[in-house]
């Protein structure tokens, strides 16, 4: 039995390159549908609040602190001895005097005076917040 179609003929839906165009899909013969080429947006939250005057404060404090030891080490940053000023440690320690000790403690090394570093670093800590675990929205 013979039937009209709109088709063209099989050798001509096999080999011609048709294309079609179907809701921003491209559909080739082989049935496969291709994804236009579009940039990629990855989609994403914020779940963490900060404070970012405080994070601000802290990021000084710490440029500041690297300064001050690569003048009183006498050297760049990379060369300063491995040392660890924690912040967050000196602001649970009840007293200026406990905090001015720890901080001579670490600087044991330094041969220059440090006693101007340790009042301006304590200045500069009074009043800073400890810096919890970020607060989730």
């Amino acid at each position: 039995m013979l039937s009209i179609s709109s088709r063209p003929p099989l050798y001509q839906r096999l080999w011609a390159p048709q294309t079609t165009r179907m809701q921003g899909r491209t559909w080739t013969p082989g049935g496969a549908a291709e994804e236009p080429e579009t940039p990629v947006r990855k989609q994403g939250r914020v779940t963490v609040k900060y404070d970012r005057k405080e994070l601000r404060k802290r990021l000084n404090l710490e440029e500041w602190i690297i300064d001050q030891l690569t003048d009183l080490y006498d050297c760049e940053e990379e060369a300063i001895p491995e040392l660890e000023i924690d912040v967050d440690e000196l602001l649970d320690m009840p007293s200026d005097v406990e905090r001015g000790a720890r901080v001579k403690e670490l600087l044991v090394d330094c041969f220059k005076p440090t006693e101007d570093f340790v009042s301006e670093l304590l200045d500069k800590i009074r009043g800073m917040q400890k810096l919890s675990t970020p607060q989730k929205k």
